[in-house]
């Protein structure tokens, strides 16, 4: 009975042994600690302000060729709501074109002769809109505030002409109603992506180096020539990050939601069980590829190929759904996709065990099957 006990001992006390030499290296390595601890946090901080989609103070240049009391009213209006703000006066179309090629302006609003005559006649008034689609974003939101602001114009005519008298024309009202993100702030979308994404460079690059070092100083043999079993050294290698990284998430959570007010809607278990397989799946795939690795170059190239590519196609920073239809479902043999999935429904949807399921599911199978990987492939580099 005694029997089972004394085979386990040994290799608890291989696994802390592991844990522990770990543990001293990466602590007394100041660099490769700035890179776990400092990094991830300084960088969600400065993705957190730099990346914002919110689209405002637009520079645009106004050619009114009208000079009507109408026409100037309407470009003051328009100007307004502050999504576009007057980059200087032009004289005619052509200097309009001109400030867009050069560059000065990225959108102008022309209001031919008569614009004034036209509107007071109750004629068809038009005006031209021009934009910059080199920024699609910005020029999107150009062209959609001025389209809205001469639509409410037309409305405002339909009525006058009207009179207070006549039968108003059935028309629909929509009321939305924006759920999780009631203002769009374009944080409360990125810095929870934000975070998945720096989470799998820092401990993917980091432990696929950290074993090729190990490699080429010669530590590893030395390792190896013990009877350690091979899942016992990875595992022991594994948690020292593990605990860095559930750390690192920690730090993360409080910038967020001091900095940025992410608002955390769900329960924290949910979040700290998906990103502990998270982190399974993100070292696993490090300790693949340091198994394949001859030197740390080699490894951070093998790194930096493996991110790239997980980043893009998660959903970060454009959502799935956008990309091309025989491009989504390489995106379901990306981790990365399903945890940011998870780390937005915990915090802004406020989603629970239930609701996270699929990602949970889909976490703990990449982690079992890179984990699994990199141990057959240490296995084969010992025998």
């Amino acid at each position: 009975m005694t029997a089972a006990p004394q085979r386990r001992r040994p290799a608890l006390t291989q696994y802390g042994a592991v844990v522990r030499k770990d543990t001293l290296q990466t602590v007394r390595d100041r660099r490769i600690m700035f890179m776990l601890v400092a990094a991830p946090l300084i960088q969600t901080i400065l993705f957190g302000f730099a990346v914002d989609f919110d689209v405002d103070r637009v520079p645009t240049t106004v050619a009114d060729l009208d000079g009507s009391s109408a026409s100037r009213e309407h470009v003051r209006r328009l100007l307004a709501d502050g999504t576009l703000r007057r980059a200087g006066r032009v004289g005619s179309g052509a200097e309009a074109d001109r400030r867009l090629d050069d560059d000065e302006a990225a959108a102008a609003v022309l209001l031919p002769p008569g614009y004034g005559d036209d509107v007071l006649a109750g004629r068809t008034a038009r005006a031209q809109v021009l934009v910059d689609g080199t920024d699609p974003v910005r020029s999107g939101a150009a062209g959609s505030a001025a389209s809205r602001f001469f639509g409410q114009v037309a409305q405002e005519l339909a009525r006058a002409r009207l009179g207070p008298r006549s039968v108003a024309p059935p028309e629909v009202q929509v009321t939305p109603r924006v759920l999780y993100n009631p203002r769009l702030k374009t944080a409360l979308f990125t810095v929870p992506g934000i975070l998945s994404m720096l989470l799998v460079v820092v401990t993917t690059i980091v432990t696929a180096m950290g074993l090729a070092r190990e490699r080429e100083v010669g530590t590893l043999e030395q390792v190896l020539v013990t009877p350690i079993r091979p899942f016992v050294l990875l595992a022991g290698k594994m948690t020292p990050f593990i605990a860095i990284g559930l750390f690192d998430v920690l730090l993360a959570l409080a910038a967020m939601t001091w900095i940025f007010d992410v608002p955390v809607r769900g329960p924290l278990p949910a979040l700290a069980l998906g990103t502990l397989l998270y982190l399974c799946s993100t070292l696993g795939v490090g300790l693949l590829i340091s198994t394949v690795s001859s030197t740390q170059q080699q490894s951070f190239l093998g790194g930096f190929l493996f991110v790239l590519p997980a980043t893009l196609l998660s959903g970060v920073m454009t959502p799935v759904s956008s990309m091309p239809t025989w491009l989504q479902p390489i995106t379901w043999l990306n981790p990365l996709r399903f945890f940011a999935d998870l780390v937005r429904g915990v915090l802004l949807r406020g989603a629970g065990f239930g609701d996270l399921a699929l990602d949970l599911a889909a976490l703990a199978l990449f982690g079992a099957a890179t984990l699994g990987l990199a141990t057959v492939r240490f296995r084969r580099q010992l025998g």
